[in-house]
């Protein structure tokens, strides 16, 4: 299976190790600078803007891993592979935003949405035949 989804592995990988590993190391740059030892998560609004704009992140993951596998298994990898590009781009705006001011996560956040609505809709697309021969 590896070698039949190469982009969409690629984009997998992008999106956990640098991505993933860049807003959680920011986080850890923020304990540091506000003195906010873990397991403590609250703290002055930077840092709690920070760590939750990184929580956020790690909970859409999930959703975000579900879509792009199928859509890009069951309509097209590299029109799914592209969203998830997108997708990461949209991520990085929302944590950038939302480390300066709530209000400025708006922006990436529903570019976010936008995108994981366009997976659904790939996905369904895709699975519909299947489920309309069965």
């Amino acid at each position: 299976m590896a070698t039949e989804s190469p982009l969409l592995l690629a984009v997998s990988l992008l999106s956990h190790c640098p991505l993933s590993g860049y807003l959680a190391r920011q986080v850890g740059k923020s304990r540091i600078a506000h003195k906010i030892m873990p397991p403590i998560v609250t703290g002055p609004p930077e840092f709690e803007r920070t760590f939750r704009a990184h929580q956020n992140c790690v909970e859409f993951y999930p959703v975000f891993m579900v879509l792009l596998w199928t859509s890009g298994t069951f309509f097209n990898e590299v029109t799914a592979a592209g969203a998830g590009l997108v997708y990461m781009v949209a991520r990085q705006m929302y944590f950038n935003g939302y480390v300066k001011s709530a209000k400025k996560r708006i922006p990436g956040f529903y570019l976010n949405l936008a995108v994981l609505f366009f997976l659904s809709l790939l996905s369904f697309i895709g699975i519909l035949p299947m489920h309309t021969h069965l």
